[in-house]
């Protein structure tokens, strides 16, 4: 006959678990509401960014004397005749400053990705002397504020007789005149086998066919990317667009919406901000169906 002892008993029985320290039990609770907390810091600062475009959008259907008044979203009065008002306000109808905008966006984005592909493909791929120092010489130019050129660039096209036209806006675009979009592609290319290169030409393909039937095709996002950038920032420029145009009838979007606001005379505000409406419109429209593009290009040429 045995029986239990009870040191035999304290022997085999489990010792119990430490209790966690104050120290991890903080940690663990941080942990846990830390993407809780990430979310509501996101949102806070979405909400900051677009508060700015939610009141200009609320802002363009209130009357005029209700504008800066007024800091809220909420709408007390229903101005909706900005739209119409402002459509008609100046000289020409606003969809004559609209059509003028997308003749300079399309001239700019044509003669970016036909002028700067080719020179990105001469850079990433051809051979030929001082090469290094005119990849330098193009990199210095993305250094060099706007401001800086812009004295001889209207010297020299008031000699051409181009002033108060389209083509000091179009013109220098197809002639590779933006380093980033050619260090963007250079990058690109780069990053593409050469072995391609080289099959096509064992076949007999020169540069002009490699280019064409090989790398422009594999190009399509960092075409997307540039083609997008130069949308957004050509739509968007007002300091030379007002340098170079002088006829109101020739007025692009930028430089008709300054023309709602007048220091000799009564602003019309409401107009202004309905206006800017609609002129952001193409913008988010480029944006929301070129993001898939523009994500794969930066993504596949920042990390080369």
């Amino acid at each position: 006959m045995t029986t239990d002892s009870p040191i035999r008993d304290l022997a085999v029985a489990p010792a119990p678990a430490p209790a966690p320290a104050p120290s991890a039990r903080r940690r663990g609770r941080l942990r846990r509401a830390s993407p809780a907390l990430r979310h509501v810091l996101f949102i806070a600062m979405v909400a900051v960014a677009l508060y700015p475009v939610l009141w200009m959008v609320v802002s363009s259907l209130r009357p005029d004397g209700s504008i800066f008044t007024d800091s809220g979203l909420w709408l007390d009065t229903f101005a909706a005749e900005n739209y119409t008002d402002g459509w008609n306000a100046l000289t020409h109808p606003f969809s004559t400053y609209l059509l003028n905008s997308a003749v300079v966006v399309l001239g700019a984005v044509i003669g970016n990705l036909l002028a700067c592909s080719m020179t990105a493909y001469a850079f990433a791929r051809l051979s030929f002397r001082f090469k290094r120092t005119a990849f330098a010489i193009m990199l210095l130019t993305i250094m060099l504020p706007v401001h800086v050129v812009i004295v001889p660039q209207y010297v020299l096209f008031a000699q051409l007789g181009w002033i108060n036209s389209f083509l000091p806006l179009i013109v220098p675009k197809f002639l590779a005149t933006d380093g980033f979009f050619i260090f963007l592609m250079v990058q690109f290319i780069r990053g593409l086998p050469r072995e391609l290169d080289e099959a096509a030409r064992i076949d007999g393909a020169g540069h002009p066919r490699i280019f064409l039937r090989i790398i422009l095709p594999l190009m399509t996002p960092a075409l997307a990317t540039a083609a997008i950038f130069t949308f957004i920032w050509t739509w968007g420029d007002f300091f030379t667009q007002l340098i170079f145009l002088t006829d109101p009838a020739k007025y692009t979007v930028p430089v008709a919406l300054r023309s709602f606001v007048d220091a000799q005379s009564d602003s019309s505000y409401g107009s202004l901000f309905a206006m800017s409406v609609l002129s952001i419109i193409p913008v988010l429209l480029a944006f929301t169906f070129g993001q898939r593009y523009l994500i794969r290009g930066v993504a596949t040429t920042g990390g080369k």
